[in-house]
């Protein structure tokens, strides 16, 4: 860790998906932990942790406290092209606003989670250096806050995240709006897994290698942008791996194109050339949500808390 003392670390957003996982292994190394968030998709706070209730954009009671830490790990988003296109306005100031404010005030070192869909449709394998296409209103204000970032911090860790999958830890909210979990959970229903396409590349990663990876960024005191995921799939392929797991889901394809039209292959070679390898595979996290779905884990996961834009477009306040 950056210091010999005892590293304090505020996790902005750390009530979410990544943000579990994420706080137990930081815990586990020593660090003081604290969480900030406004809980929007939940109505409880249960972890043994340090946490302080607020919203990103209340800039008076943010910076009352940013400055007592080492590190900021910022998380704090509206996540997804569906979530942020239910209020874009709302979906600005969060993901970048807050983000302008926060480099102009903070003095530590910050650790920000961007997305790979900043490449957009994008041809041949992509590293950090190639250019950059986003496609949709979420991606587009995640790389004007790296720039931000980028533009006023001297120490600063930015990851580019593929699309996650899997579970985190036993108290974060699961995500059925993700590629995997969510044909995952329609296999699990007995449902068709109308694959469109199937062509389209995506880079793939368990959310607990995300988390992971964060934490390998910190503890050896990285700074930069990486891109950060595990393998590339063609959505095909997911399904496909799907079947393999649960030989009686029901596979079709249909030659339509999605709407979603991102297509890109990542590499994550300048970040595992320091020493980090993922830990979890693809059929590892479609085991692992099958299995919570047909153990009756999930009482229903077709609820929309499980989706960030389902439960947005009906949510009292974002």
């Amino acid at each position: 860790m950056p210091s010999k003392n005892t590293t304090k670390v505020l996790i902005c957003g750390g009530a979410g998906y990544v943000g579990g996982h994420l706080a137990d292994l930081l815990m586990e190394k020593g660090c003081d932990v604290a969480i900030y968030d406004n809980l929007i998709y939940e109505d409880r706070y249960l972890k043994n942790i340090n946490f302080i209730y607020g919203d990103i954009r209340d800039k008076e009671k943010l910076g009352r406290i940013i400055n007592n830490f080492d590190i900021v790990i910022w998380l704090a988003a509206i996540v997804g092209d569906e979530a942020c296109a239910i209020n874009p306005t709302a979906a600005r100031e969060i993901n970048l606003s807050a983000v302008q404010w926060f480099t102009r005030n903070y003095k530590g070192k910050i650790v920000y989670t961007s997305t790979c869909s900043v490449y957009g449709k994008n041809d041949g394998l992509l590293d950090e250096s190639s250019e950059v296409k986003p496609l949709s209103h979420y991606a587009v204000t995640k790389l004007k806050a790296e720039k931000e970032i980028m533009a006023r911090s001297n120490d600063y860790l930015i990851f580019r995240l593929g699309t996650l999958f899997g579970a985190g830890d036993r108290h974060a909210r699961l995500r059925f709006d993700l590629a995997v979990n969510l044909l995952t959970q329609r296999a699990a229903a007995n449902e068709i897994l109308t694959v469109f396409g199937g062509e389209q590349w995506r880079p793939l990663m368990h959310v607990k290698d995300a988390a992971d990876g964060i934490l390998f960024g910190i503890k050896n005191n990285l700074n930069g942008l990486f891109n950060l995921s595990a393998k590339n799939y063609k959505v095909s392929e997911i399904a496909d791996t799907i079947k393999k797991i649960i030989p009686d889901a029901k596979v079709e394809h249909d030659n339509v194109t999605f709407e979603d039209l991102r297509n890109y292959k990542v590499s994550s070679a300048k970040f595992m050339s320091y020493g980090w390898k993922p830990r979890y595979s693809l059929e590892d996290g479609v085991r692992e949500i099958y299995q919570l779905i047909t153990a009756g884990r999930v009482r229903d996961p077709k609820n929309a808390i499980y989706s960030n834009g389902q439960y947005l477009k009906n949510a009292e306040r974002i």
